[in-house]
């Protein structure tokens, strides 16, 4: 009998191909005492061990061509940069030394302590590198225990036509099983916005994560079916339903060719509108992606990894050196930045003032909220924007604004540093346009008074969700209600975008919605002209946007405000999808 397993689905693509288990045995840390004198030879191993793990990723940079997308190399190097990092290598020394006890041990009380700030986060991405602390921990971890290398470490290794089946995989790994030739992967843990979901995107690899305890329920060499796009694994399926995903295949190739032909074309109504498409960006190696897709914009760039993974806040000059150095990269585009996003109880970082606990960290001390709180974080970001506006067309943009009174203290800080710049002779933009992020259902509620106040509005869908249904998105008990199209939201969207014309003020959206493309059209019917999305999502949401007449939706937006439940909006969107 045909077993269908359902996960999710992080980077499109059929593959068909016999199952390839790949088993680690890395063993769970146990406490072991020590006695005095043998504390310093385990600080030494514990050196010896990160220095092995370091030289491991070398050696796989070492083996990446030289025309692999950019990201791959720097997911690495971020491995690398955790392994040379004294907040991530430097406590379980002291661990070793206070508490005498041995290196695996004290590791894992030091993977465990970051694994939870990370999953405190809101932000997904942030929240998914908790997974980043696993993977090199666990490489710490098998140099310690002297495990056997895992199979696709060893160079030449071929596994081509196989489908890796595993608890996780490590970027490294991703980049590795990649060389060796295989045509997916599923893997038991992981989401969207995991470097390695991330990866398997940049590299075409189909994949499914999210399918708890999968190993359990595959043979190793028997024949399975990934759907990447459906987020579907089949096993024991039938001939027929084999030649049905053969076909989905070749429809895939057609698919993806497609896509690409589109790289260089404007986005372009049917009926000659154009329509802004940007994409979001958070590291260095977004940029290759961006380029590849042919964005002729960044939307959102998220500043908040230049704030992670250390003991001392960014200096201004560390991050303006970081901005116009996106201009180097993005050869010149139109570029918006996001003062950093971050809530002052989900950093343990010894530069963290605030000591505070939340009970609810998503209502808590965060966004421009932080900003305001910690002045001097804002300024050293403020004075290196600016400056940056220098060297390119750039626009800075605040989270989470809720309250005029915000937006008022917010600019008078800029103000401030304005003035202060002038004193310095320093070029800057004096007419660099400021935004506001609109996140907050009072803020939707009010966007007239911030539309008339700001250069730009862009909807931040993925808070605005999780606020206006008063839910954790997380949270496997409600995650139900997380629903981009109930009416609720919609209104909330209406409510901004309306305003935006009323003030001639400029909307985006830059959420998980403006990338969905089931719901395009939808919101070019409310009246959305400006989309930033994720690099992998561009070029789809281009296809819908260039398929599209502006005309045959005008009666669509009108109707959105009355509708009522989720059921009426998805019949509207059958409807929207049929034009």
């Amino acid at each position: 009998m045909t077993l269908a397993l359902h996960g999710l689905g992080v980077s499109r693509g059929i593959a068909i191909g016999a199952v390839h288990l790949l088993k680690r045995d890395a063993p769970e840390p146990t406490e072991r005492g020590l006695e005095t004198d043998e504390i310093e030879s385990e600080v030494e191993r514990l050196r010896a061990a990160v220095a092995a793990a370091s030289d491991q990723i070398r050696s796989v940079l070492t083996r990446i061509p030289a025309d692999a997308p950019g990201d791959i190399g720097a997911f690495l190097d971020a491995h690398l940069m955790m392994l040379n990092d004294a907040a991530f290598t430097g406590e379980p020394v002291r661990l070793i030394r206070e508490r005498a006890c041995n290196a695996e041990w004290a590791l894992a009380l030091q993977r465990d302590a970051l694994m939870r700030v990370f999953s405190a986060m809101e932000d997904p991405y942030l929240r998914t590198r908790q997974d980043d602390v696993r993977h090199v921990v666990e490489r710490i971890l098998r140099v310690l225990s002297g495990a056997a290398p895992v199979a696709h470490d060893k160079e030449g290794e071929n596994l081509h036509g196989l489908v890796i089946v595993a608890e996780d995989l490590t970027p490294a790994d991703t980049v590795q099983l990649q060389q060796a030739g295989i045509a997916a992967f599923a893997i038991e843990h992981g989401g969207p916005t995991a470097h390695t979901a991330i990866l398997a995107r940049s590299l075409g690899i189909p994949a499914i994560v999210g399918l708890p305890n999968l190993r359990r329920l595959l043979r190793d060499g028997e024949t399975i079916v990934i759907d990447g796009t459906a987020g579907v694994l089949i096993a024991l399926a039938d001939e027929a339903l084999l030649r049905f995903y053969r076909e989905r295949k070749r429809q895939e190739r057609r698919y993806q060719t497609e896509l690409i032909q589109l790289r260089e074309a404007e986005s372009l109504t049917l009926d000659g509108m154009a329509i802004e498409l940007q994409a979001n960006i958070e590291l260095t190696a977004d940029f290759a992606s961006v380029r590849r897709v042919g964005a002729r914009g960044v939307g959102l760039y998220r500043t908040e990894f230049l704030y992670m993974n250390r003991t001392t806040p960014p200096s201004e000059e560390e991050q303006f050196e970081t901005y116009v150095g996106i201009f180097r990269e993005m050869d010149g585009v139109p570029v918006t930045i996001r003062t950093v996003d971050l809530g002052a109880d989900k950093l343990n970082l010894s530069w963290q003032r605030t000591s505070a606990s939340a009970v609810n960290p998503a209502l808590g001390l965060r966004g421009l909220r932080l900003c305001l709180h910690e002045p001097e974080l804002l300024i050293a970001q403020l004075r290196a924007i600016l400056r940056a506006s220098a060297f390119g067309p750039l626009r800075m943009m605040v989270p989470m604004i809720s309250t005029l009174q915000e937006l008022r203290q917010f600019m008078a800080h800029l103000e401030e540093v304005r003035k202060e710049l002038r004193r310095e002779e320093c070029e800057f933009d004096e007419s660099m346009p400021i935004g506001g992020m609109i996140e907050v259902p009072a803020a939707a509620l009010c966007a007239d008074t911030f539309a008339a106040a700001l250069d730009f509005l862009s909807i931040g869908t993925n808070d605005l969700i999780q606020y206006t249904m008063a839910i954790d998105r997380d949270n496997e008990e409600v995650s139900y209600l997380y629903d981009p199209i109930n009416p609720g939201v919609l209104r909330l969207i209406d409510c901004v975008l309306q305003a935006g014309l009323r003030h001639a003020t400029p909307v985006a959206m830059c959420g998980e919605m403006a990338g969905d493309t089931r719901y395009v059209r939808l919101l070019l019917a409310m009246g959305l002209r400006s989309f930033s999305v994720h690099p992998a999502a561009l070029l789809e949401v281009k296809r819908v946007i260039r398929r599209t007449s502006l005309e045959s939706l005008a009666s669509f937006g009108a109707r959105t405000r009355l509708l009522e439940s989720c059921a009426e909006v998805r019949d509207l969107l059958s409807e929207l999808e049929a034009l």
